[in-house]
């Protein structure tokens, strides 16, 4: 059971589902926080916090949105990129964006020739989020672009993990760029740890990250 409101969904080249929920206020709300699972279909955990979130009702001053699964064809085949091969985390329509080898890097012929990233930019164009967390894997660190470091302390506080500005390596056409340093909205990238199938495990990242979800709902 999911306790949220199916605000849009759109099929993939597989066709598969991707889903926009909403959670929000009866009488308004303050802000939007915008919350995204599976850029890579290799990083399966945001999927599961995010329906693990939205399992149980819960209190919020802020209209929340969650894509569970941005990338559900590269989920489904364990890949990082989608069924067209394009990593989706480099076809954003950023200034940065360039033409790359066709590995699992490649970010497409163009900037947003894919129906993944074009309904985010229609989800960012639409709602104008106030914040926006996406969930990766495997680097156990709070990465963010634009104005969002005393964001990103904060969530450090409550993940453990530690603040880094910088993932290390260039990534043109990204996501963050886009929305974080040319949109100027927070924009935090929450690196969880590796992934792993053990359900121990999964109950105790949910335990160790859960306190994210109430930061958007209720602090922020």
């Amino acid at each position: 059971m999911i306790f949220a409101d199916l605000e849009v969904k759109i099929n993939t080249k597989n066709g598969n589902e991707i889903l926009l929920l909403k959670r929000s206020p009866k009488d308004g709300y303050e802000k939007t926080v915008l919350v995204t699972g599976v850029f890579h279909g290799d990083e399966p955990d945001g999927e599961y916090l995010i329906n693990r979130y939205l399992s149980e009702r819960s209190d919020t001053k802020n209209r929340l949105l969650f894509i569970p699964c941005l990338n559900p064809d590269g989920l489904a085949e364990k890949t990082r990129t989608n069924a067209s091969g394009v990593d989706l985390n480099r076809n954003f329509p950023a200034k940065n964006w360039e033409k790359s080898a066709k590995d699992e890097y490649f970010g497409g012929d163009e900037p947003a020739s894919e129906d993944e990233t074009r309904f985010m930019v229609y989800v960012i164009e639409k709602y104008k989020p106030d914040l926006i967390i996406t969930l990766h894997e495997p680097y156990a660190v709070v990465n963010y672009d634009g104005p969002a470091k005393e964001i990103a302390q904060k969530i450090s506080q409550i993940t453990g993990f530690e603040v880094q500005e910088s993932i290390g390596y260039p990534t043109p056409g990204s996501f963050g760029t886009y929305c974080g340093l040319e949109k100027n909205i927070p924009t935090i990238t929450l690196e969880l740890p590796q992934h792993s199938a053990n359900q121990q495990d999964k109950e105790a990242l949910w335990q160790k990250v859960k306190g994210i979800f109430d930061f958007a709902a209720l602090e922020y």
